[in-house]
């Protein structure tokens, strides 16, 4: 039984985040080559999903978009 909480723990902690890394990562070197295309935006939005949103980075100058 704590085995399988010890596994548990490790998978979460350690293997999802891995997971979703490895996917933006990917997801870079896709549209690094041909652009961004469905299956890159899908790796990005999935990566982002399961890490949890970015934060937006803060503007030097702070000019409105």
């Amino acid at each position: 039984m704590i085995f399988s909480l010890i596994r548990k723990y490790v998978v979460m902690a350690i293997a999802i985040p891995l997971a979703a890394a490895g996917a933006r990562k990917l997801s870079d070197r896709l549209e690094a080559r041909r652009g961004s295309t469905r299956a890159s935006r899908m790796l990005r939005q999935g990566a982002d999903l399961v890490q949890g949103f970015r934060p937006q980075k803060k503007r030097r100058f702070s000019f409105s978009r």
